[in-house]
């Protein structure tokens, strides 16, 4: 036995390439000895951006005394979650069942079999030696007694895993209402977001909730998301300096983050302050926009048009040292050495340096806005326009004295489903930036996820190197079908919808069940199928699934498609007693119930696509020209543009400004 890891691809895996412990891949042979050599497991799982991985490593996995007793005892399996989030998933979930918490790193000792019999998130070194020494010598002495409760354990994943078998069909309406007012309960009316601590920006249900309040002119929910989104947006968890979130805020008031930023965190966020932004104007949300967009393409574009993942939490301090957040605090005495001097008071005024904005932990300040820049002027009789560029200024300078730090590192794996994510958020910032360096990001990133990822009929999952090393899942399927169906909206290119139409007849192959819906991935080793329904940080793959099928049914008059998306939905739906981890659900409720509508028109220029796309949420656009099955009901259509649901067309006409007037 050796370390394994020096051959991976993966950074987090990499990291571990030098520990003492001979940590194995996560694959058939290793598995298959595994369970010959009638050792423990232990299944240690995590993903570069971590710091409690870090902090474990540091304890425990580069201690030679701890490498011997798991080298000896154990198989121990070194696994990054990015890469296999469905193991990932499986043992989560028995990590919840066992312990009632989650998180990384997520720590496993598992039978030869791979049933999970003892889980923990971070252990300090003397903890982490004891457990494997008790259970060691639980597996000497009573090993029957372990299977026992393995076996139980696997039962209740498998009940855990809500498949949509035990969800009859039910056509009943939702009743929107009561899941909303339980929601309600729970909203920070001061920060907005969930009133939690840590908390997390949950763009899902941001998205979820945005629409609602639009479909049913629910002023007192738009207010609460559009407070989240400023809030959010004033520093801290938001990188007022170069842009850009990160993954959550470990206070309420959303100014200490936890400082790993992510990809699929980014890329969601980009279309619901877009969306934001186009419905309130607020000039705030647009800014997030442009920020972050800079942010992703001028760190994380690879030269194959494709994204990277993430940056760690930690990176150097001044004094050479690891630290989390050391990349974006700031002394007071750095600061006064950098802003002028006159300027002082008003920058020490908006980005609270003072004891609001002092973070204990580092003697240093985590920049934030605790007020409205319009109340700041005000106090400081100044115009809003020249307190923006003074700001403005500030943060261009402090931008390049930040250059001179060492950036976090860097997670450089390119992972198809974030990739898609981002391909979507860009689209959609697209619609309120005019930028050809967008522009050419978006093709690239298209062709990347239409060439590149897509070898020998099959989606890949992460590619690096110039090579696809682990196969596409459900989710890597869900979100690239979703982003190809956003690119056709904008482009009216039928090449888009078709590959959309093709991942989608791949993904009821590789991964349905009539009974169940569809588990995470077709190639699970040792652990039975996974499924998941309910949202997390990332959307269900499940229920963007479902909004894939009944776009696609639309388009290519596929009833199998159509009926399937709703079934799911429906079932799904009936069961639910609260909202906020089934808000993909709901929001699916809504498009198909109010607010799909299909726009066809003749000869669409490109100003009056952006314009359709700018208008429109939910809809789908579609050129008259097309060869597309949905067009061979209207092979007579005489006016220039027909707007139309699933049972009527409400306006026909040659106006285009009509059409965008009552949008």
């Amino acid at each position: 036995m050796e370390n394994q890891l020096k051959k991976a691809y993966s950074p987090y895996l990499l990291q571990h390439a030098n520990n003492p412990v001979f940590w194995q891949f996560w694959n058939d042979e290793n598995l298959i000895k595994a369970k010959k050599n009638n050792k423990l497991l232990i299944i240690s799982i995590g993903y570069a951006a971590c710091h409690w991985c870090h902090v474990m490593e540091k304890e425990c996995f580069e201690d030679e005394e701890v490498a011997q007793i798991m080298n000896k005892n154990f198989t121990s399996f070194k696994i990054d979650r990015e890469e296999l989030p469905a193991i990932d998933s499986y043992y989560m979930q028995a990590l919840q069942l066992m312990t009632n918490q989650g998180g990384w790193p997520l720590n496993i000792v598992a039978l030869p079999d791979g049933k999970p019999v003892w889980g923990a998130t971070y252990v300090p070194k003397n903890q982490w030696v004891d457990v494997l020494e008790q259970l060691t010598l639980l597996f000497e002495e009573n090993p029957d007694k372990m299977y026992d409760y393995a076996e139980k354990l696997n039962n209740g994943i498998s009940l855990a895993n809500n498949p949509l078998e035990i969800y009859p069909k039910n056509n009943e309406k939702i009743d929107f209402k009561p899941l909303i007012e339980n929601w309600q309960k729970n909203f920070d009316l001061e920060f907005g977001g969930t009133n939690r601590a840590p908390k997390f920006m949950m763009p899902t249900n941001l998205n979820f909730l945005y629409t609602y309040s639009r479909l049913n002119n629910d002023i007192s929910i738009k207010n609460h998301v559009e407070l989240t989104l400023t809030k959010m947006a004033y520093g801290g968890l938001f990188d007022v300096i170069e842009g850009g979130f990160s993954r959550y805020s470990v206070d309420h008031r959303w100014h200490i983050p936890h400082f790993e930023k992510m990809l699929y965190d980014n890329a969601q966020l980009l279309s619901i302050y877009t969306e934001a932004y186009i419905e309130s104007k607020n000039r705030l949300y647009k800014e997030v926009v442009e920020k972050t967009v800079n942010f992703i393409l001028n760190n994380w574009q690879d030269s194959s048009g494709g994204f990277y993942s993430a940056y760690d939490a930690d990176s150097l301090n001044s004094e050479r040292f690891q630290q989390e957040g050391a990349y974006y605090f700031w002394t007071k005495e750095e600061l006064k050495q950098i802003i002028p001097t006159k300027e002082w008071d008003l920058f020490e005024n908006i980005f609270s340096i003072n004891k609001e904005g002092f973070w204990n932990e580092t003697n240093a300040y985590v920049l934030f806005q605790e007020k409205d820049l319009r109340e700041i002027a005000l106090e400081n009789n100044l115009s809003l326009e020249e307190l923006k560029q003074l700001k403005i200024q500030w943060e261009s300078i402090l931008l390049n004295k930040r250059s001179n730090r060492t950036k976090p590192l860097l997670d450089d794996k390119i992972i198809t489903s974030w990739n898609a994510q981002l391909l979507s958020g860009l689209i959609d910032s697209q619609k309120i930036i005019s930028s050809s360096k967008l522009d050419s990001s978006i093709k690239k990133l298209a062709g990347f996820l239409q060439h590149n990822i897509y070898q020998e009929d099959r989606l890949g999952r992460v590619f690096k190197n110039d090579e696809i090393y682990i196969k596409g899942n459900l989710e890597d399927y869900a979100f690239t079908i979703k982003a190809f169906i956003d690119l056709f909206n904008s482009t009216q290119n039928i090449e888009h919808i078709k590959y959309a139409q093709t991942l989608a007849l791949q993904a009821l192959d590789l991964f349905f069940d009539e009974k169940q819906g569809f588990f995470k991935s077709d190639n699970n080793q040792i652990i039975d199928a996974v499924f998941e329904i309910e949202d997390n940080v990332i959307p269900s793959a499940n229920a963007v699934m479902s909004r894939n099928l009944f776009y696609l049914g639309v388009i290519f008059q596929n009833n199998y498609f159509s009926n399937l998306a709703k079934e799911m939905t429906q079932r799904v739906l009936s069961q639910i007693n609260y909202a906020s981890v089934f808000s993909e659900w709901l929001l699916n409720d809504l498009i198909f119930e109010q607010d799909f509508e299909y726009i066809i028109i003749k000869n669409p220029s490109k100003k009056e696509l952006e314009l359709l796309n700018l208008s429109t949420k939910h809809s789908i656009i579609i050129d008259y020209s097309l060869n597309i099955p949905i067009l061979d009901h209207y092979k007579e259509q005489i006016k220039r543009i027909q707007i139309c649901n699933l049972n009527s067309c409400r306006l026909q006409t040659d106006n285009f400004e009509e059409v965008i007037n009552q949008q």
